[in-house]
């Protein structure tokens, strides 16, 4: 698949799975709908989940290391920064480095191009939080994301999931 048949997929997934609501009881329902799909399939991941003014749901995974929540931490920055995926991100800058360019003003430190950060998107709200998570390839991130949004939206998933990346 081409970078902006990625680019276009991603951005129906953003416009598709919006809430019509996101609270604390939410936030704890899809993070614990990914923590069972990691548990299952031992993905080592972490996952954070948080409106832009406090964490809502946190939990690591046996094989999960202590640079994940780092990681999840830079693609929430660019999230928050941007209001779209990381992995759209990725694609839209493709910066081999991970960085973002000198012009942007964004220190490596606390921003990074790498998949698995999704928007929290309400309806007549905006983006007001991200679905982070870490430790698998990021397409690999970024689809953990979008199935449990899928699952918890009631979204057919099959026409918003990016297929395996040619190699």
């Amino acid at each position: 698949m081409a970078v902006a048949d990625d680019i276009a997929l991603i951005e129906k997934q953003e416009a598709t799975l919006v809430f019509p609501a996101f609270d604390e009881a939410v936030a704890f329902k899809i993070g614990s709908a990914i923590r069972d799909r990691a548990l299952a399939e031992s993905l080592p991941i972490i996952v954070d989940i948080r409106t832009f003014d406090r964490p809502l749901f946190y939990a690591a995974m046996p094989g999960s290391n202590a640079s994940n929540p780092d990681w999840a931490r830079r693609k929430i920055n660019v999230v928050r920064r941007f209001l779209k995926s990381t992995y759209r991100m990725v694609q839209e800058q493709q910066r081999p480095d991970r960085s973002f360019k000198v012009g942007e003003g964004l220190d490596i430190s606390d921003y990074v191009l790498a998949g698995g950060g999704f928007p929290i998107a309400v309806k007549g709200a905006g983006v007001i939080g991200v679905i982070a998570v870490s430790g698998l390839p990021e397409r690999e991130d970024h689809g953990v994301v979008v199935d449990a949004l899928c699952q918890h939206l009631g979204v057919d998933g099959r026409e918003l999931v990016l297929p395996p990346e040619e190699k």
